[in-house]
Formats: structure tokens, C-alpha cells, sequence
């Protein structure tokens, strides 16, 4: 929204500064994008007086002039037509900035002739597009400065333009009126009456206004009226000004009437031709299809359920947006239908997005205007072209009626202290909501017709704080009702996230936070990509589905380091993965991938490729510090991304998997654009049990401090028994006394024969009450065979 200062004034008494009114804005809401002060480009510009005028020995066209300035007579050189003697011109001396010609004048040599300054042209100062020669002031005294010249003679080209960002909720503000408003509510100064007018029409207008049933509640009232005998020419200087200052091109008066409005009251309007207009004007929905020339020479196509006014002849206006170029008022028009009407917001901000119109009207119909100024938009219009181009009213015709848009709430002049924070005197705010246009009648505030956006006693609350300046807020600590340490906040599973993400970071690996989408290709590598995943609106094809893991994130991010010349990697992500489309179907996984070798090449040769052994070890090391159990079984069979010889789930029972760990498949590295080998381990984060017992501490340290035993069992077993099961056969005979299970031997072929092999394993039994006899030790060796054997069919190697 843009405005001049001098505008402002027409509807605000004050005498406070530029600087005071732009910081008032600013604090009020309204914040200040520009400002445009003519006095800051123009301060160096001065008045001289051309005492001698000469032609150039080597130039027709130019003149050598003697100029009396404050710093003595100079030699300007001028091109201009109208340089001669006698004048009083405006210099711009050596070392001022032209911002016309964007020039800092310098003193310079023109066909062998110093020159030491320049007399300017108005557009060379940026006051016009006139050029034509030099500027000649009437009067004005040697070495004053032009604008001080400006401000007393000619007050328009040193008028001072604002613009102020307007938020959807304050319509109100795009009009010149309503930001006095708010200033005069704020005490910057006084607001000037309304401005008022009634024109009683002479005659009957020659047409009918009608609005169609289905159209009614998008536009509740439509008035116009008919003024004959106009005559249609440029505007008067004052207005011309005001508009140029705001960057609007004059027309002609009738056009700039309604853009003055527009500005002024925000309260768009409209003038057709009326002998261009056929028949009766009627409001109603296209049927689709129909076409109109607009006012800016582009055609639109309207679609179905589009309000558009028509005549007889058809469509002659995109309804609250634009006008049709047909009836459009040009200098020969003598007769002028005005239109001033309400419209619904949401319908034009539909009509406006799809065709693609972006005009002043649209802009604020559909953020909201006055209802109840329609009528009073209409007489004053009247009148103002009735003053500018003559001509005869006739009586307003209207179809429909002003919404009802009426509304009271109550002021709590206490809310203000729980709500904001700010103490208010009661009175003070009742005072603030009168000033901006409220009616008090005692509690009960009744909100104004241009002010849509206060829809309750909370935006009372906003107004008052808003006036009285949110800056005058003092921080004050905070009471608490309660003195102690505050109760934690943070969820089991929250926690959990935090430590397993402390600790792969403490094993030296470096987070990544991918994004939570990734392609289709490559959710189908990890068993995903299904419809139920897919995005309907993603933000690239690169991310249409929800990834079903976190490995692909991971591996696409180390495949980038590694076209940049990165070969040994460690990264890891804690995040959520989705295994269907439903809010319950998402898991949070803890997954870390190893690359290369374990560290740079050294003299020692202790370098070596990562292995799946390191990705088993983080996987535990994630596990035991987030509290799973110590004891877990290591199995086979997960799924197809992992190697199928070189992985392991850590398990709890056959279907309660913890965490995966192994190679990734050399197919899976290869679809993903990675060179392996690269291990890998994921901890479902939410598999582990809880624990039941909420404390803040660990448990304590249970060392046993009776001796361990440790006894070596080997088994003939067939060549097709993996050792895994072996292993926690003979954990399970003792639960309680066995430690651990290792393998530390296995012997294929010789006298076994070829279907047979031979496995060595360790047990370790740990008492806790007493210490092991021989017969204690033997009766578990007992369990131990008899388990292995009926779980494997292995016997005792002798």
C-alpha cells in the first residue's frame, strides 16, 4: 500500500515528523517496506542566476554560460534550448549525485572549454518526464536550496511516499483513511472528519439492475447510477500529483476518480461507458466460455460459475476485477454509468487466481471492504466527477441490500493483563477501541463494518495492546506454583532415541538427517514403494514414496562422498521408517553403515577392511546402552538387502528381532550406485522391552565373586548344521548358570567323512550361591549334550 505524506494529511491533523509517523506505523502493525523523500536526492541541488549566455566557438548547439552560485560565478556548459541570459536556473555543482542520469558531475573539458558544473532539467531531477530544456524558476534567491524552493512554491514534488506491507487481516488499512486511523487511535495526531456528500439524482435512470437468485451470495448489493453530460479530459494537477507519486498513470478524470477512491477509502469503483451499454446490467454466474477484451487488451475465457456483469449484448465485466475494454470510458465519453458494489472474498480470489488478473480491484475485494460504505462510495464519487467534469445525476438504482455485518463482544479490560502481559488502565481501553471506530456501550464493544477481521473478545484484547505499543512489554520472570526440580518431559522413547543417537556418535560415527522420501526405484530395493507409501503431491519424482528404511538415505548419501573422493565412511541416522501408509505403521530405527577400512594407512599395518564383526559389535553396543537385554540369540534369515551368508539378527525368542547386522548385498550396493564391500546394522529402537521398574539410576553392578568354570564340548554334527544353532542349544540347558557359548573350532572331512563335521564350543558356567562341585559340573554337562543332541542330532566326538 502506498500513499504520500500530503495525502495522509487530508484525513490526519499532526504535526509529527516523517520519522515519528514511520515508526508509528511500523509499531501499529503497518510496517514501513519504503520510503521515498525527494528532499534526500535534491538536497545538494541549489539556485543560481545566468548572467552571460555565449555561444560555443566549436559548438552551435551549446552555450557557454557565467552562472552566479553561493560558491562564486561558475563556466557551465548547456546544451539546452532555453539557456540564456537572465534566468534563475537550478545547479548541480561539482561532486553532486544526478539520480536522473545516475551521474556524480564532475569538472570536465566540452570541445576544449572547461565546464564546472551542470543547470538541470526536471527529469534529470527525477520531478518529470519533461526534458525539453533547462528548468526556469520565477523567482528564488542565488544559493538556496531547490528543495526549500520546492517545499514553499510547489509543495507536490517534495512530497515524501510511504509504503506500508498490508497482512491479510487489516483490509482496512489499504485505504489512506484507515491508516490515519490507526495514527490518530495512537496520538500522532487528529483524524479530520469524514468526508460526506449527498447528490439527490434529477431524473430516472434509463436502466435496470438485476442479480440472479444463485448469485446473491456472492453479490449482495450492486448500485448504480447514470451522469449524463460529462466531460471526460485529463485530471486536475492535485490529483495527477497524488497518483504519480504512488506510481499510477493518470488517465483521465473520470478513470482517476475511481483510483482515488480505490486508494483513498479502499473502496474500488467502477465507470462504464453508458452509451456503449445495451439494455439492463445483470450480475450473474458465466456458463462457461464466454470471452471479454479486458481493460488491459488481454482476453479472458471465463469458466463456469465465474461472476461476470452483462448487458444485453453479453459480458462486459469480470465482476469486483476488471473491466471490459468495449465500455471502458475514453475522452469522448458524455455519459458514465458508476458502479459501486460488495462483493464475496473468496469468490474473487478464485476468479482472480484462475484467470490470472492481478488488479487493484482484486486485490481488495477480496480481502474485504466496507459494506456499509457502498452507499457513501457512491455519492462521494458522484460528486467528485459532477465537480471535475459537470454533467447531471440521476437516482441511484440498487439491487439487493447491504449485508448485515453488525457484531458486539465483550471488553474484559482484565484480559489484557493475562492474554498480553500489559497493564492498561480500563478507561485508556475503552478510549483505544472508541478511536478506532468502535461503538462502546458499557461493556459491550460493537465492532465497525470495515474491521472483518475481529471475529471476538481476544481481537479487543489485540487492538488495545496493539495501540498502546507491544515495545512497552517488560519481561518478568516466571512464578512458579511449585519449588523443586520440574517433572521430566521427555518420553521413554524419546529418551532412548537421544542415548542410541549419543552413542553411535561416541563410536566415531557422523550423523546424517536425510529427508523422510525417497524415489521409487529405491524404496523397491528395501521391499518398499508400494501405493499405500506414495506421496499424492511430492516435491520431486526423487521423492514420491516414504522410505521403508533408513539404509537407502544412508547409502545415497555415502555414494555421493564417494564421487568425492571420501572411500572410508561411518554414518549413521535415527529416524522413523514406514512399512505401510497409516499413521501405526512407522518404526524408529537406529541404523549405521561402515565403509573401507578402519583408518587411514599407518606404519604398523593395524588398517584393515571393516568387517561384519565391527557392524555386530556397534549393533550390541547400541542395544546395551539403551537397556535391552544381555542376553540374546543370533539368528539368520533377514531380509533379502543383507548378505545371505554374512548377516545376523540379534534376537529375542524366533520373532522378536531387535536389531540386523551384516554385509549389505552386493546387488543392494550396486543398485544404489555404491562400491563395497560395506557392512551395516539397524536397532528397531522400539522392540527392546522397557523397563518396569522407573528409575533414574542403573541397576547395580552383579559380579559374582565365586569362581567361574569353563568346560570344551565337541559335537559330529551333519555338514548342513550351522553352528548357530549348535550354540544356543547349549545356552539353553542352564539359563541361569551359563554364561556365554562360543565356537572355538570346526574340523569338515578326514575320518568324518563328507556329510559330517566336527564343532568345538566353550561354555562358560558362572555360579552365583555356591560354588560348583564336580557332580554340579557334570550334571550340567549332562543338559548340555542332551540338548545340543536333540536339537542338531549331533553326538560327543570322542
Amino acid at each position: 500500500m502506498k500513499f504520500t505524506l500530503s495525502w495522509l494529511k487530508t484525513h490526519l491533523d499532526t504535526e509529527a515528523s516523517v520519522d515519528e509517523i514511520l515508526y508509528a506505523l511500523t509499531d501499529l502493525g503497518l510496517e514501513v517496506e519504503e520510503v521515498a523523500n525527494p528532499v534526500d536526492r535534491l538536497a545538494d541541488f541549489t539556485l543560481g542566476y545566468v548572467e552571460t549566455a555565449e555561444k560555443h566557438p566549436d559548438a552551435d548547439r551549446l552555450n557557454v554560460c557565467q552562472v552566479k552560485t553561493d560558491e562564486g560565478m561558475k563556466q557551465i556548459i548547456c546544451g539546452a534550448p532555453n539557456a540564456r541570459a537572465g534566468i534563475t536556473v537550478v545547479v548541480a555543482k561539482p561532486g553532486v549525485y544526478v539520480p536522473g542520469i545516475d551521474t556524480t558531475i564532475q569538472i570536465g573539458k566540452i570541445r576544449g572549454i572547461e565546464s564546472h558544473g551542470m543547470m538541470a532539467s526536471e527529469r534529470e531531477m527525477e520531478l518529470s518526464d519533461e526534458h525539453d530544456g533547462i528548468i526556469e524558476l520565477p523567482s528564488g534567491a542565488v544559493g538556496d536550496r531547490f528543495v526549500d524552493w520546492l517545499a514553499e512554491n510547489d509543495p507536490a514534488k517534495v512530497d515524501v511516499m510511504i509504503e506500508i506491507a498490508i497482512t491479510p487481516n487489516r483490509p482496512d488499512a489499504l485505504g489512506v483513511r484507515g491508516i490515519a486511523r490507526d495514527l490518530a487511535a495512537r496520538g500522532v495526531g487528529t483524524l479530520k472528519p469524514a468526508p460526506e456528500a449527498k447528490v439527490e439524482g434529477s431524473y430516472k435512470a434509463p436502466f435496470n439492475i438485476t442479480i440472479d437468485a444463485d448469485t446473491a451470495e456472492d453479490c449482495p448489493v450492486f448500485m448504480g447510477r447514470l451522469i449524463k453530460g460529462v466531460k471526460n479530459g485529463p485530471s486536475p494537477q492535485w490529483l495527477q500529483d497524488q497518483l504519480k507519486a504512488i506510481g499510477l498513470r493518470p488517465i483521465s478524470a473520470l478513470v482517476d476518480v475511481t483510483n482515488f477512491f480505490t486508494y483513498d477509502q479502499n473502496r474500488p469503483l467502477h465507470v462504464f461507458d453508458a452509451d456503449k451499454v445495451q439494455g439492463d446490467l445483470r450480475i450473474h454466474r458465466a456458463k462457461g466460455g464466454e470471452t471479454l477484451i479486458a481493460l488491459d487488451e488481454k482476453e479472458y475465457t471465463m469458466r463456469e460459475g465465474m461472476v461476470v456483469i452483462s448487458d444485453d449484448a453479453g459480458v462486459e465485466s469480470i465482476a469486483g476485477i476488471m473491466g471490459g475494454l468495449h465500455t471502458g470510458c475514453t475522452e469522448e465519453t458524455t455519459n458514465v454509468i458508476l458502479e459501486a458494489a460488495f462483493w464475496e472474498t473468496i469468490q474473487i480470489a478464485k476468479t482472480g487466481r484462475a484467470l490470472k488478473i492481478n488488479s487493484d480491484a482484486r486485490y481488495r475485494n477480496e480481502r474485504g471492504i466496507d459494506p456499509a460504505f457502498n452507499a457513501p462510495a457512491m455519492e462521494l464519487a458522484t460528486q467528485m466527477i459532477l465537480d471535475l467534469c459537470g454533467g447531471e445525476a440521476s437516482e441511484v438504482v440498487v439491487a439487493g441490500k447491504v449485508p448485515d455485518v453488525s457484531r458486539a463482544y465483550k471488553l474484559d479490560t482484565d484480559r489484557v493483563q493475562s492474554l498480553v502481559g500489559m497493564e492498561i488502565a480500563p478507561d485508556t481501553q475503552r478510549q483505544t477501541l472508541t478511536d478506532l471506530g468502535f461503538v462502546m456501550e458499557g461493556d459491550m464493544a460493537h465492532v465497525p463494518s470495515w474491521r472483518p477481521d475481529v471475529q471476538g473478545s481476544a481481537d479487543l484484547v489485540e487492538e488495545v495492546a496493539r495501540v498502546a505499543s507491544l515495545t512497552k512489554l517488560e519481561g518478568k520472570p516466571l512464578l512458579r506454583e511449585t519449588v523443586g526440580v520440574p517433572k521430566p518431559i521427555l518420553t521413554p522413547m524419546q529418551k532412548r532415541e537421544g542415548m542410541a543417537r549419543r552413542t553411535i556418535a561416541a563410536l566415531g560415527y557422523n550423523e546424517c538427517v536425510t529427508y523422510s522420501f525417497i524415489d521409487q526405484t529405491s524404496a523397491e530395493v528395501f521391499e518398499g514403494g508400494a501405493d499405500a507409501t506414495k506421496l499424492d503431491n511430492p516435491i520431486s519424482s526423487e521423492m514420491s514414496h516414504m522410505r521403508p528404511d533408513l539404509l537407502p538415505g544412508l547409502l545415497q548419501a555415502a555414494a555421493r562422498n564417494q564421487a568425492r573422493g571420501f572411500a572410508d565412511m561411518a554414518l549413521f541416522e535415527v529416524g522413523p521408517a514406514f512399512h505401510g501408509g497409516e499413521p501405526e505403521e512407522q518404526h524408529i530405527q537406529a541404523t549405521g553403515i561402515l565403509i573401507g577400512h578402519t583408518g587411514p594407512k599407518d606404519v604398523h599395518g593395524e588398517r584393515r577392511a571393516v568387517d561384519v564383526y565391527d557392524a555386530k559389535a556397534d549393533a550390541e553396543a547400541v542395544l546395551s546402552a539403551i537397556g535391552a537385554p544381555a542376553k540374546a540369540q543370533i539368528m539368520r534369515g533377514a531380509q533379502s538387502w543383507w548378505h545371505p551368508g554374512r548377516h545376523g539378527k540379534i534376537c529375542l525368542g524366533p520373532k522378536k528381532v531387535l536389531a540386523t547386522f551384516g554385509e549389505l548385498h552386493p546387488k543392494t550396493l550396486n543398485k544404489m550406485g555404491v562400491k563395497g564391500p560395506a557392512v551395516a546394522f539397524t536397532v528397531l529402537l522400539e522392540q527392546p522391552p522397557f523397563a518396569k521398574k522407573k528409575t533414574s539410576t542403573r541397576d547395580a553392578l552383579k559380579i559374582s565373586d565365586l569362581q567361574a568354570v569353563e568346560r570344551d564340548f565337541a559335537f559330529v554334527v551333519d555338514a548342513d548344521v550351522e553352528a548357530l544353532n549348535l550354540v544356543n542349544a547349549a545356552g539353553g540347558a542352564d539359563k541361569a548358570l551359563i554364561e556365554n557359548v562360543r565356537v572355538f573350532d570346526e574340523f569338515i572331512g578326514g575320518s568324518l567323512g563328507e556329510d559330517k563335521k566336527s564343532i568345538a564350543i566353550t561354555v562358560r558356567l558362572q555360579p552365583g550361591d555356591k560354588t560348583l562341585t564336580e557332580k554340579d559340573i557334570e550334571a550340567v554337562s549332562e543338559k548340555i549334550v542332551a540338548k545340543v543332541s536333540k536339537a542338531t542330532g549331533g553326538t560327543l566326538r570322542g
